[in-house]
């Protein structure tokens, strides 16, 4: 027991101190945390009737958006392009993208959504609608803006923060 106790004193002896707004922004993030594991459970399972998965339906969204290759799909969903590339090559070995000439970059290919890509996003999205439409009900949008708005702005200092680090 004594043991225990002394691990415990110098866990909280060196433990740093923080002022008031970092405790309340640490205990934010943990938050964004914890709800970004929720939604991403949610979205599996709004895009499992369709086949897919959270981290699918985001590629899928992403090349109906357009004329953009995968490092561009990467950038815009904050993930490792290299996660992006496996994905989009099963999505293309499904047949829900494909693969067009860029005539931008010889080697970089532009992702395109396939028609039958379309009809798979298109179940999720109906689905995602009827769900964000019950949960959005129990706030007001004046309350979701606001905390959109401080995670933009939270996303948009972390960002000049990577890039300032290079």
């Amino acid at each position: 027991m004594d043991e225990i106790q002394n691990r415990q004193h110098v866990v909280k002896q060196n433990r740093p101190e923080r002022t008031m707004e970092g405790n309340a922004f640490s205990a934010f993030a943990i938050t964004a945390l914890r709800l970004a594991g929720h939604l991403t459970a949610a979205g599996d399972q709004l895009a499992k009737p369709a086949g897919q998965t959270s981290a699918r339906w985001q590629v899928l969204a992403a090349a109906r958006r357009g004329e953009m290759s995968v490092a561009q799909i990467a950038r815009a969903l904050g993930l490792a392009r290299q996660g992006v590339q496996r994905l989009a090559d099963v999505l293309e070995g499904e047949g829900l993208i494909a693969y067009a000439d860029n005539p931008q970059h010889q080697r970089a290919k532009l992702v395109r959504l396939t028609a039958e890509g379309a009809a798979r996003l298109g179940v999720i999205e109906v689905a995602q609608a009827r769900w964000a439409d019950g949960l959005g009900a129990a706030f007001m949008s004046t309350e979701l803006d606001a905390a959109r708005g401080v995670m933009a702005r939270v996303m948009e200092m972390l960002e000049a923060e990577e890039a300032s680090r290079g």
